[in-house]
């Protein structure tokens, strides 16, 4: 089921990263910074919102299958790590930051997969605090990327407060991961 609708629109979404990047590589002639922003913004809630859309749709057409249950965090992965590059790269969001978060998705990627292998995926499932997570991070992301005003509230201030908390929750959600798998690691190191 490489290609059915949910597959479809996580595969979309992995099409839209270059889009979305892309965009910044514009010369200011063509589109100007506050267009690129607006575009990468809309870009960025387009694939946030596609990925809710595309699990609802797997569980409702029934469509759900290993392949997806692959493909869906890998694109959301990347479409973060776009991000936060080009905020990065942008000057919205700190380097140190940008590592954390990415370095954390990288170590419980590779973690779950890891304790798939041994048979004990159970113990890595998603918890409440990743929920937590991803959550800031979807909320913050947007509003670094706008970089104006939204409603009134400066979007950079309140998406950077929202960015660290991000980070906080990524070091808290990679240590209750760890945790939660450190018997088994330590089971199987001897």
């Amino acid at each position: 089921m490489l290609f059915n609708i949910p597959n479809s629109l996580t595969w979309a979404r992995i099409a839209l990263i270059p889009f979305f990047v892309g965009i910044y590589y514009l010369p200011e002639s063509v589109v100007t910074l506050e267009e690129k922003n607006l575009v990468a913004t809309l870009t960025f809630i387009v694939a946030a919102v596609t990925d809710w859309f595309d699990g609802y749709l797997a569980r409702y057409l029934r469509q759900t299958s290993a392949f997806g249950a692959f493909l869906d965090p890998v694109a959301d992965k990347l479409m973060v790590a776009a991000a936060l590059i080009v905020l990065v790269h942008l000057g919205r969001v700190d380097s140190l930051i940008a590592l954390v978060i990415i370095g954390r998705e990288i170590t419980i990627s590779a973690l779950r997969e890891w304790m798939a292998k041994v048979g004990a995926s159970g113990s890595v499932a998603v918890a409440f605090v990743g929920k937590l997570k991803t959550a800031a991070q979807m909320s913050a992301i947007p509003l670094l990327l706008f970089e104006a005003p939204v409603f009134g509230f400066d979007s950079i201030k309140l998406g950077t407060v929202l960015i660290y908390v991000a980070a906080v929750l990524t070091l808290w959600s990679m240590g209750y991961y760890m945790r939660c798998a450190w018997p088994e690691l330590m089971k199987r190191s001897r």
